[in-house]
């Protein structure tokens, strides 16, 4: 059995990494939801033109510059890329607080957009350098707790904070947590020296465009509903992609390493991350337009039926960290998480179909509970497992490029089953939407990686069994 070699930092160290890097990721995630409840008053204030902008802009920001910040990441170091995630996200947040216009406001997001994108990048990376990896199942809790509060409570807060002090109090209050980051991780998180490599610009652009194109038309229901757009936007993403596999092969250092993919097991978990955003990220857009039947249109009670989504991601999170410590076979859990969202999507799928009635709830509790479940544990376990499987040198780009496939299936997913409204009207497109996500869950389960792609589970994270990889 090979070991790292590596010489992890003093426990106090670690543990003030760790918290600097969960309020990073915590900060990134919760500004994809705290702007929603915002936009009427931005829209009011600034004028109602190009609202929707203010949240697909950061979207976009984050999907493009994730494959960007995991290289450079591995160039440059953690720390580096992680104290200049936090002062480019400081910098957009105060930006979006004094914006004049929503153009400006939009531009601001963007920025703000491309720090977070390397909070959550740098965060993922720095953890697998960190921790064995049977101490990142034992903090698996604090993760979960961390994406259900982002995700629960982010609408809220926005709202909240709107009503008290108004929109720009929710781009201001991230400056004091990027502050207490920045002190606590300028002194624990792992750095290294600067490596002397020549930059993939071609790549960086291909990319750029190809994730462009397709967070656009996942975003823009304009275009998304146009032949002409459509086909133009999935032209322009198909071409950059096949331009930009070519390029990475021959690059000296790509910007997507294709060793990655040399490695089986990981290459099947970006594989199924990429099905499982389009069924779960791109399925939950459709979540509220398939229950609102039996909530009679209340928006009070469709938001009670979206809570059993929520308990069910942070039941599994929180089960995922107890157990998997006992039973740390990542890959069988991976599955586990998996077929509940194919599960839990057959069940959406009836809902369109059902009249009103207490079956019809107790059916859309269930299945949304399943999806929430579905999705915590997929994405915990495919997390810890690509951190186990990637070599250490490439370690970022590894996680980035599982982060950027989880963005962009959501993005195809929001895409492909808008289309699938367009085509089959009324209770029946929104059953296609839920059984299409079914079929993509169940391909997943068949793709997953399997028991032999597991690393045994004594092996530090970044380290891929039988590599030999010794760099400190």
């Amino acid at each position: 059995m090979h070991t790292t070699g590596r010489v992890l930092p003093l426990p106090r160290a670690r543990n003030a990494a760790f918290a600097a890097l969960l309020i990073g990721m915590f900060m990134a995630a919760l500004d994809t939801n705290v702007v929603v409840a915002a936009l009427p008053s931005l829209a009011v204030d600034l004028g109602i033109e190009a609202a929707g902008g203010v949240t697909a802009a950061y979207l976009l920001a984050v999907a493009v510059t994730t494959p960007l910040h995991g290289n450079l990441g591995d160039r440059w170091g953690r720390r580096r890329m992680f104290a200049a995630s936090v002062v480019v996200f400081a910098a957009g947040s105060l930006a979006c607080a004094v914006a004049p216009t929503m153009t400006v406001l939009i531009g601001a997001r963007a920025v703000q957009g491309v720090g977070g994108g390397g909070l959550i990048v740098a965060a993922v990376s720095a953890m697998a350098e960190l921790f064995s990896r049977a101490e990142m199942l034992r903090r698996q809790g604090w993760l979960t707790a961390m994406f259900a509060m982002s995700s629960i409570g982010g609408a809220p807060l926005g709202g909240l904070l709107t009503a008290a002090a108004g929109w720009r109090a929710i781009f201001l209050l991230n400056l004091p947590c990027c502050v207490v980051a920045l002190a606590l991780g300028l002194g624990s998180v792992p750095g290294r020296k600067a490596a002397r490599l020549p930059f993939d610009v071609t790549g960086a652009v291909l990319i750029a465009i190809a994730g462009s194109a397709i967070v656009v038309l996942g975003s823009n229901g304009a275009l998304a509903s146009s032949p002409l757009w459509t086909l133009l936007l999935v032209a322009v993403a198909a071409g950059a992609a096949l331009a930009f596999v070519r390029v990475e092969r021959r690059a000296p250092a790509p910007l997507v390493p294709p060793r990655l993919f040399v490695d089986a097991g990981l290459a099947r978990a970006v594989v199924v991350t990429l099905l499982s955003g389009v069924a779960l990220f791109g399925g939950f857009t459709y979540v509220s337009l398939a229950i609102t039947g039996g909530s009679g249109g209340n928006p009070a009670a469709t938001g009670l039926l979206l809570l059993p989504m929520s308990i069910g991601q942070v039941f599994s999170g929180s089960g995922f960290a107890a157990l998997a410590r006992r039973w740390p076979r990542i890959a069988a859990w991976g599955r586990a998480g998996l077929a509940l969202g194919v599960a839990g999507s057959l069940g959406m799928a009836a809902i369109p179909l059902l009249s009103p009635s207490p079956v019809r709830i107790a059916l859309t509790a269930t299945a949304l509970a399943l999806n929430g479940a579905a999705l915590g544990l997929s994405m915990q376990a495919y997390t810890v497992f690509a951190q186990s499987r990637a070599p250490k040198d490439i370690l970022g780009a590894g996680m980035a490029t599982l982060t950027f496939a989880r963005q962009i299936g959501g993005s195809v997913g929001i895409a492909a089953f808008g289309w699938t409204t367009v085509l089959f009207d009324g209770s029946g497109g929104l059953s296609m939407v839920f059984l299409l996500a079914a079929v993509a869950l169940l391909a997943g389960v068949v793709i997953a990686p399997r028991a032999k792609h597991d690393p045994p589970p004594s092996l530090p994270t970044g380290t891929v069994a039988g590599s030999g990889n010794t760099s400190a």
